[in-house]
């Protein structure tokens, strides 16, 4: 299992899940994406980045809530397809 990064963390991009997490799987491209992507091959899910969130965009996976589903995929996409991740979080 993984965590993921959900839509509060849109354009908000707190890093504070970046600063605990162990095992830096939690990646991002300054000035050309909107939120903050988790390896879910890297994640460990250790859960620390969850309670550090200061806007609650972070869940684990099996918890994304229903209308938040797609950015399990995102997430993953994000790692293999930066552009395709990119216009999905735009649309």
């Amino acid at each position: 299992m993984t965590y993921v990064i959900t839509t509060p963390c849109i354009d908000t991009m707190d890093q504070s899940c970046v600063d605990v997490c162990p095992v830096d799987c939690i990646h991002f491209e300054e000035g050309l994406d909107k939120i903050l992507y988790i390896d879910p091959d890297e994640c460990i899910d250790c859960g620390a980045c969850e309670p550090a969130c200061p806007v609650s965009a972070v869940y684990a996976e099996d918890d994304v809530p229903e209308e938040e589903a797609a950015y399990t995929e995102i997430n993953a996409l994000w790692f293999t397809d930066k552009d395709a991740a990119r216009a999905k979080i735009s649309a």
